[in-house]
């Protein structure tokens, strides 16, 4: 998982774990209290965020979850995993500023602009909402000498505007990325694609995996011969002459999801320039509608793809919570833009 950025290959949601740690217990093991176990084991650990691991389940013996009291016996398999990959650098804290929506002792929502990318990677380890993050958490009263890490449960695309929800802790990033593996995150984005889909809703199922011709673009492979089984739920909002503003519903999380299924049932999204959706799919592309076309693209010269709400359960409280965004100015500059042409035509 070394390429997120630099080739803009970031999930539109994460659902997936990552295995930070595999450890198969020595034959001659006595037994002993898990805890104190992997705090033999680990570096750099508290105790304290052990137990919490395991009360999170992230820490699974035999890829069962176990209590913090159970007892490592010989040839355990023990396996801790968390919402993102391992890192390989440290990262800057720097002082950029964030669009707080929501923010507790336990996590935080952000409302990112498009144009930031989310985690530091290759050609992109400075300027990124985890470099923003570090900053702001670490200057938090809640921070506990120096740990107030930032805790990424899911990204969304450089170009992709919206809500991200943070852990605060380290129980909190476990029981949120527990979420998204489950597919019990509700989440929701609008898009404006091209055409307009025969159906008010629908939904489309079809592995999404890397191409075999470009690296850079995910393909749709509906056999399931390759890839990670997806599901996008749609409906339609809004139709246009030519586009249309459409709400998708991830129940999955795969990369470049939304954009990849849409672009497979014929609809990519407006000015996407990674699958096709930076040219005019429907309608002549001569005269004044091509001028209409170009002038629409330059005030969004970007996939219209915005993180529109997220919901979840609060990792304490255990309270449903839901959150909500307004459409970014460039997104209701096309929609209005579109509106007028088609009011006009």
């Amino acid at each position: 998982m070394a390429d997120y950025e630099e080739q803009d290959i970031t999930a539109e949601d994460s659902d997936e774990l990552y295995e930070h740690h595999r450890i198969v217990v020595d034959k001659g093991q006595a037994l002993l209290r898990i805890d104190k176990f992997l705090m033999d084991r680990l570096a750099n650990v508290t105790r304290n965020k052990l137990q919490e691991a395991i009360r999170a389940e992230s820490v699974q013996v035999n890829d069962k979850p176990v209590k913090v009291s159970y007892k490592v016996k010989p040839l355990d398999v023990i396996t801790i995993t968390l919402a993102e990959p391992p890192r390989d650098t440290d990262i800057v804290p720097e002082n950029i500023p964030l669009t707080i929506v929501y923010e507790d002792e336990e996590l935080l929502l952000v409302n990112k602009a498009a144009g930031m990318v989310v985690h530091p990677a290759y050609n992109n380890w400075t300027g990124t909402l985890v470099n923003a993050l570090t900053y702001y958490l670490q200057n938090l009263p809640t921070s506990r000498n120096g740990e107030g890490r930032p805790g990424l449960v899911h990204r969304i695309d450089k170009d992709t505007s919206g809500l991200l929800v943070i852990a605060k802790t380290e129980y909190a990033m476990a029981f949120l990325a527990r979420q998204f593996y489950e597919h019990t995150i509700e989440r929701t984005y609008y898009a404006l694609v091209w055409g307009i889909p025969k159906s008010d809703s629908g939904t489309i199922t079809g592995h999404v995996g890397r191409s075999a011709k470009d690296r850079k673009v995910m393909t749709v492979y509906p056999d399931g011969s390759y890839g990670k089984h997806a599901v996008t739920h749609y409906k339609v909002l809004r139709r246009f002459k030519y586009v249309s503003l459409v709400q998708c519903n991830l129940e999955t999380g795969r990369t470049h999801q939304i954009r990849a299924h849409m672009k497979y049932i014929g609809h990519p999204l407006f000015s996407d320039a990674t699958y096709g959706g930076d040219k005019i799919v429907y309608g002549t592309p001569k005269g004044t509608y091509k001028a209409f076309v170009d002038n629409a693209m330059k005030l969004m010269p970007r996939q219209a793809l915005h993180a529109k709400s997220l919901g979840f359960i609060h990792p304490v409280t255990k309270q449903e919570l839901h959150f909500n965004s307004e459409l970014p100015e460039d997104f209701t500059a096309v929609l209005e833009k579109w509106e007028l042409y088609e009011n006009e035509s």
